[in-house]
Parts: structure tokens; sequence; C-alpha cells
């Protein structure tokens, strides 16, 4: 028997993981503060509601997927929220990437109503999102988790339960360093490789089976060198996570250096209007630097330059 599932947040992430909670038969109430994407859902057969409330009141598990922290208590703790229409014994899950202080908030919140949490932050931007394929990792009840998890993985291939509530969120966080580290890594070697006159692709395809290789790399890498920057996770959301680990960082005195130098040239990006750019464009930081993009070497060169002009 299939469950009645809400889901909040119908942006590039929620939208194509709720439609796959379509797909496989649920029952869905959406909402959404943009109605483009109500309106996509409710086309596709879901019940389009007018607030958070409503969608709590037709569902027996509720999904949010939104921006960052504030705009989950607004839409869980707030008026017309989620809490507001949600009966005791039902579920909410925040798949959102949020501090893991405000989950554990909004988690007490739901307890002392009678409802049951878990935070589920999830990794593998929209590409992921749509095929279902997204890691998803979990804080929670064990129980609550291993009931909820075949629903989970209609939207994940990897679902994880790290711990209590707050962890799937802590989770995340170490997920978001390792990627944007990865992707400033990526910017410096291939930046230096077009500099020194070698074709980016084909030191991407060189690498890329040995020890540097790495899912970021075989994802980012292919867009950075066709100058696509097409959003599957936005660098300002990305800017928000390291923000949140840095946070974490000082409450729990943990130096994070690389992460503090990768979150000054994402800043350095927003400030250059490029917030919404997909996160592979932190390698614009880098070529602005050095004064060149990452390209293919124009069909006279064929020499390696062994110093700079």
């Amino acid at each position: 028997m299939s469950s009645r599932i809400g889901f909040i947040g119908l942006g590039v992430m929620g939208r194509p993981m709720a439609r796959n909670l379509l797909k496989a038969g649920h029952g869905l109430a959406v909402y959404d503060i943009s109605p483009a994407g109500v309106k996509e859902l409710a086309a596709a057969g879901a019940t389009s509601c007018a607030s958070a409330k409503g969608v709590a009141q037709h569902s027996d598990i509720v999904i949010t997927m939104l921006p960052d922290g504030p705009d989950v208590e607004k839409a869980v703790l707030g008026p017309n929220g989620v809490l507001e229409g949600a009966r005791p014994g039902s579920t909410l899950v925040d798949m959102s990437s949020i501090n893991p202080i405000v989950a554990q908030k909004v988690g007490q919140a739901c307890a002392d109503k009678g409802v049951e949490f878990l935070d589920a932050p999830v990794s593998g931007g929209e590409p992921k999102a749509i095929d279902g394929t997204l890691a998803i990792m979990v804080g929670g009840d064990r129980a609550v988790f291993d009931r909820l998890s075949p629903i989970l993985h209609l939207m994940g291939s990897s679902v994880t339960h790290t711990g209590p509530v707050g962890a799937g969120n802590m989770t995340k966080l170490a997920n978001q360093i390792i990627v944007a580290c990865n992707i400033a890594a990526m910017g410096e070697a291939l930046v230096l490789a077009t500099r020194a006159g070698l074709d980016p692709e084909v030191v991407f395809n060189a690498i890329k089976g040995g020890l540097a290789g790495s899912a970021v790399l075989n994802a980012k890498a292919p867009m950075v060198i066709a100058r696509n920057f097409k959003p599957g996770f936005r660098i300002r959301l990305h800017q928000k996570d390291l923000r949140n680990a840095l946070l974490a960082a000082e409450e729990f005195k943990v130096p994070l250096p690389l992460t503090s130098i990768v979150q000054g040239l994402i800043m350095s990006l927003m400030n250059e209007g490029k917030g919404d750019y997909d996160h592979s464009g932190i390698v614009t930081a880098i070529e602005k630097m050095a004064g060149i993009e990452v390209a293919r070497p124009a069909e006279s060169a064929g020499h390696l330059r062994i110093a700079a002009d």
C-alpha cells in the first residue's frame, strides 16, 4: 500500500525528487512559494496545496527540500507551517542541507508535537536527483529510518543512517568540504595544464583513471572544458554549506584552512554575480587570477611551454 506523501520545495532538486515519488505510485501533495513547480507537478498527478500546513494535512509523511535553515524553520515552525497541520504519529523528513543545530531545533519541535523527524540531506546534484541515484545521509531514530528507507531509496541509490538527529547534516558538511576542495584543486590543475599549452580534455582523460580520479572530477571537468556552468548545484548554495561547516568548526574548535580558502574564492565569485553558476564555476576564480580560461589549445600550438612568456 502506498503512503500519502507531501513534498515542500520544488526547485532544481526538489522537482525531480518529487517526480520520482509520483512515478513509484505514491499519492503526492505539493507546495512551493513559486507556483511554477506546483503547476508542473500537479500536471503530472500531484495534489497542489496552498501552504505547508495544507501539505501536512494531506500527508502521513512530509518531505522538505529547501535552500537553507531559515527556510526550513519558516516552512515547519512558522504560521501555516507543517507543524500546524501535521498529526501526531506522522513523519517529517527534511532533505535540505542546513546547519545541524537548526536540524536539532526542528527535530525537537517535531518531537514536542508527537511528529517523527529525520534530517536527510542529499548529494549528487540535479542529474542524480533526476535519475534517483542521490546519496542520502540520514540522522534520526533508527526505527524511523528503517521504516522510511524504501521511500528514500526511490530518490537515492545510497541511503545511510549516520546517527541521531543532526548527524545527517554534519555528514553533508563533510561531503561539501571534500567536493568544494576537489573542484578548486581540479581548477588549479587544469588552469596550469592549459597555460602550459596542453589540451585540458586530454589531461582529464589521462588522470581520471588514476589516484586523482573522482566522481567530482568526472562530473565537473567536462563542464568546465565545455564552458557549461548551468547549475546542477549553485555556487551560492555551496557557499551556504561551507559557511555552516566553518560555523561548526568554530564550535568544535577544528581548523579548516582549505575550506576557508575555497570559501573566499566562492565569495569573490558571488560578488561578481556568479552565485547562480554551477559550483564547477569555482574554477573561474582560479582562471581570473591566472588570466587564462581552461580551453583546448589553438590548432597551431604544437609544443609544451617550458617557461612563461
